[in-house]
């Protein structure tokens, strides 16, 4: 909450512009981060996370590698729609030429 107040301003998280949330931390100390969030930021069951300790407070951030969620999407859309890795390629280097 410090950094986002430090970054935003008290007066953008009165406005209800960013979304705050209570959460509880459970019995062994994890937490669930809201499905909103988790699809926002695409944080999938095991994604590693960094927490960075403020002194008197920490910010949790998603630490990812877009590289192989990118890879995995785009995979299934080529799958999805019957293009050969050579039609992906092909359409690739027309896009780049324009």
């Amino acid at each position: 909450m410090v950094t986002v107040i430090l970054k935003y301003g008290i007066s953008e998280i009165l406005k209800g512009r960013i979304m705050t949330r209570t959460i509880q931390i459970r019995k062994k100390g994890s937490i669930t981060i809201p499905m909103e969030l988790r699809r926002r930021y695409r944080i999938d069951e095991g994604d590693p996370l960094t927490l960075i300790d403020l002194g008197e407070g920490f910010f949790l951030s998603p630490r990812r590698s877009v590289l192989p969620k990118l890879v995995a999407e785009i995979e299934a859309l080529r799958q999805k729609n019957n293009i050969t890795l050579e039609e992906l390629i092909q359409g690739v280097a027309k896009e780049r030429s324009k």
